[in-house]
């Protein structure tokens, strides 16, 4: 814990300095996010266990960011949820639109749904696919916080003229692959990428992504870890629909997982200022596809509420059904403030 923190210090300290001297100063925003969450069986009685019915602190982020120049930011975010702990820390110089390098710690440019900020997600939290096959709570048991330490290039080509938009958006980077705050423990280097196009139309995304990759099986043991997605997403303000599909080769594993959801703000108030989202989603997950009857099928339906722009409040229920074993239950409220 004391090391993550004095990290966290060290690396603002550093910064600091530099950017009194910036064009534009540190800037200083995050969100916290409180989470009640309840399990239930098919009987609709919660589970056995401490985390049958429980509230926690879901995520509590800081953030720092500015200029240094025109063509050079940064940015340093920290969780002090439970354990102090660095989420992303990296300088990024853009010459130009059609081009940037991005290098430190921060997300892998991997799948449709993972640049999405948590507070803006339409439910309470990424989807099972994106958790295990994105280095969130990966398969491989590698990673975590969907982040990792490397360099990225990244732009924006063919720009539509009288539109703020770009039909290619591309992400490439090198990466340790061993997620955040971690050194590499082998002399390979990951490899990932996603290209998004917007064909004529600003608000419709089609998306695809692939990591390549290894990781330490053991102390003797190189095993691979590649992954591929595709997906599209339509998003204009009101509507959102998105829809994916995820593959994973994870040693001798083979994981797959897809899921599509839809929502629509309804604007409330004099002002229209108020966003009120009934949301849907699917979503089904096999961790191993040579098992039999091992994947599981989660159907949610929520409501997303914003009243002002920095509070949101989301309530889901979610019936998960696994092919092999019973059917339970989740509901799960979540509050979050941005500033």
């Amino acid at each position: 814990m004391k090391r993550n923190l004095l990290l966290i210090i060290g690396l603002i300290g550093m910064i600091f300095p530099i950017c009194l001297r910036a064009q534009e100063g540190p800037k200083i925003s995050g969100f916290v996010q409180g989470l009640y969450q309840a399990n239930l069986d098919k009987n609709g009685k919660f589970k056995e266990g401490d985390d049958s019915s429980t509230l926690r602190m879901r995520r509590v982020r800081v953030s720092i960011d500015g200029k240094l120049t025109q063509s050079l930011s940064y940015k340093i975010q920290g969780d002090f949820t439970g354990t102090p702990a660095l989420v992303d820390a990296y300088v990024k110089y853009k010459p130009c639109n059609e081009f940037a390098i991005q290098v430190g710690q921060f997300k892998t440019p991997f799948s449709i749904e993972s640049p999405i900020n948590p507070v803006n997600l339409e439910i309470f939290d990424y989807g099972e696919s994106i958790s295990k096959l994105v280095g969130y709570k990966d398969v491989s048991g590698v990673g975590k916080l969907g982040r990792d330490i490397g360099v990225m290039a990244s732009g924006d080509l063919f720009p539509v003229e009288g539109k703020d938009f770009a039909i290619v958006n591309y992400s490439i980077g090198v990466f340790n692959g061993t997620g955040a705050n971690a050194l590499d423990n082998n002399n390979k280097k990951d490899i990932v990428g996603r290209l998004n196009i917007h064909p004529m139309l600003r608000d419709l995304t089609l998306s695809g992504s692939y990591y390549y990759g290894q990781y330490n099986v053991n102390d003797t043991t190189l095993g691979v870890r590649n992954r591929w997605s595709a997906g599209a997403q339509y998003n204009d303000g009101d509507l959102v629909i998105r829809a994916e599909y995820l593959s994973g080769l994870t040693n001798n594993m083979n994981s797959q997982g897809y899921y599509a959801v839809a929502g629509y703000n309804f604007r409330l108030g004099k002002d229209k200022s108020q966003k009120l989202m009934p949301v849907l989603r699917y979503e089904h997950f096999a961790k191993d596809t040579n098992v039999a009857n091992g994947a599981t099928s989660y159907y949610t339906a929520g409501i997303n509420y914003w009243p002002v722009k920095s509070l949101n409040f989301k309530l889901d229920y979610s019936l998960i059904q696994p092919e092999n074993g019973s059917n339970s239950h989740r509901v799960v409220g979540i509050i979050s403030y941005k500033f």
